[in-house]
């Protein structure tokens, strides 16, 4: 069973910049489908980015595209999502979740079955 480990969040100022990190462990994290969240107080759970388990296709949120970039090191086990240009509405509880061979690069959280506990992102302007 593949478990999900989140770091890398932290306090920058707006315009700042943050590499979060999705640790697996416990399986063959190469086979898995690969997405962040986020989830503002207050507010529902969000898409951020995913990348599929092949690493040929990635998929973002349109306030994330052109400043965020998802991207995978297979022997390292670990997701990461590179956060550029961050902004203060970007503040949120960043959560990673993975899915096995999923063919897709969905926004639907249904559709992952490993979550991660997340970790805080806050960006002040």
């Amino acid at each position: 069973q593949v478990r999900l480990a989140e770091s890398g969040g932290g306090l920058v100022q707006a315009g700042g910049s943050l590499r979060l990190s999705c640790a697996a462990s416990g399986g063959a994290f190469t086979t898995y489908t690969t997405a962040w969240f986020r989830q503002a107080p207050g507010k529902e759970r969000e898409f951020v980015a995913a990348i599929r388990w092949t690493g040929t296709a990635t998929h973002y949120t349109d306030s994330a595209e052109g400043r965020f970039t998802i991207s995978r090191d297979n022997a390292k086990n670990t997701v990461y999502l590179q956060m550029n240009g961050l902004k203060p509405e970007d503040t949120a509880v960043y959560y990673c979740a993975a899915e096995p061979f999923a063919p897709h690069t969905s926004a639907d959280p249904n559709l992952y079955t490993r979550w991660g506990q997340g970790t805080q992102v806050t960006v002040s302007s």
